[in-house]
């Protein structure tokens, strides 16, 4: 495994966020803009991967055999599973000057929404949702409609970017007519290189956690770590040191069948998942230190000290956490490669340039790492 380029890091700042120090990896394509603008205006840097990419099928033949299949006949139920599904299907009706004819198919029918958004969506189109279950789980609209007679019902189904297949044969098996709408589908970004440097860097604990919008995009992204051949490897690092979030729980569920933990928002929004992040990350592993008459906090990849943020690279973090377990015990090089290098080809030459490089990152602070003659090194206590 290539080692991953350090990005540049920023200038010390004079207003540490709650998420200064920390290294987030984004892995939203659909409003993936508001998302890092939400983290960085709390200090996060932000690592870029889209994992999936939306295409719309507003032109494509079999969305719009599907809408005229709905208009052939009254409907009696109607499944919107996503609101940016639900919206896309209403606009592209409305571009085939069908807009009007479908709006009174679907309210003349009951309307089932999964969760807040396609629930929002469906009453943004003027209509009204029948069955919304608080789970937001696809399986209670399917445990809804059996429980209801549906020998010759006609029932329309929004797909949202994977197909439903099983949903629509246990309807099937039932007696009923039912109509796959294809509204967008989900495919693999135009780069992905991106996505393999995320993984790569999620392996090597260069990111403190991941942020996911759909559950498609979490099995994209562990398929990605598959062929690559470090699936054990990203595992790992996300039962121990990266945090995986989720928007909701329905995001995180191929994280539980996993046998992972996601944490997640009550509120599936993208500002609850941010607000959720800043509540959590500075939790996990945050130190503070009193050297030389001054408090140094510890947070991720970043000092804070003075009222100011100094961003280190991942090494000099992990080297500056090493000797702030004990401030004032003596590390030597060979002590620090254990702790703080995971690549067993280092050697002690590796430390000393790591040492420098941290010292001029925390400027005038960089004295308090205390070169140890023929011993190594300690951070000044006191």
């Amino acid at each position: 495994m290539a080692p991953s380029p350090t990005p540049d890091l920023p200038r010390p700042s004079a207003q540490p966020g709650p998420l200064t120090g920390f290294t987030i990896g984004v892995t939203a394509a659909r409003r993936r803009d508001e998302l890092v603008a939400l983290l960085t205006r709390r200090g996060a840097q932000v690592v870029e991967a889209p994992v999936l990419r939306i295409t719309p099928l507003a032109d494509d033949h079999a969305l719009r055999r599907a809408t005229e299949l709905c208009l052939a006949a009254p409907l009696d139920y109607v499944v919107a599973t996503t609101g940016v599904g639900w919206r896309g299907w209403m606009s592209a009706a409305e571009g085939w000057g069908r807009g009007s004819a479908l709006a009174d198919a679907c309210r003349n029918a009951v309307v089932l929404s999964r969760g807040p958004k396609a629930t929002g969506a469906v009453r943004a189109s003027g209509l009204g949702e029948g069955f919304a279950p608080a789970s937001e789980a696809t399986g209670e609209l399917l445990t809804w409609l059996l429980a209801r007679p549906l020998a010759g019902r006609r029932i329309a189904v929004q797909e949202h970017g994977i197909r439903l297949d099983s949903f629509a044969a246990a309807l099937r098996e039932r007696g009923a007519e039912v109509i796959s709408v294809p509204v967008y589908r989900w495919e693999a970004p135009d780069d992905p290189a991106p996505v393999r440097r995320l993984v790569e860097q999620t392996v090597r604990r260069q990111v403190h956690a991941l942020a996911f919008t759909s559950a498609p995009a979490v099995s994209a992204f562990v398929g990605t770590a598959t062929a690559e051949g470090l699936r054990e490897p990203l595992l790992e690092a996300l039962r121990s040191d990266v945090l995986p979030v989720c928007v909701g729980a329905l995001c995180a569920r191929p994280f539980t069948e996993l046998g992972l933990t996601a944490v997640y928002p009550e509120r599936g929004r993208l500002g609850s998942l941010v607000r959720l992040l800043a509540d959590t990350l500075p939790g996990r592993g945050r130190r503070e230190l009193a050297l030389a008459g001054r408090v140094l906090t510890l947070q991720g990849n970043a000092v804070l000290v003075d009222g100011h943020s100094h961003w280190l690279s991942p090494r000099g973090a992990a080297v500056l956490r090493a000797l702030a377990e004990q401030p004032g015990r003596v590390l030597s090089r060979a002590e620090l490669l254990r702790t703080a290098w995971a690549d067993a080809t280092a050697d002690e030459h590796a430390v000393e340039a790591a040492v420098g490089r941290l010292r001029a990152a925390l400027g005038p602070h960089g004295a308090l790492i205390r070169t140890v003659p023929k011993r190594g090194y300690r951070l000044a206590a006191g």
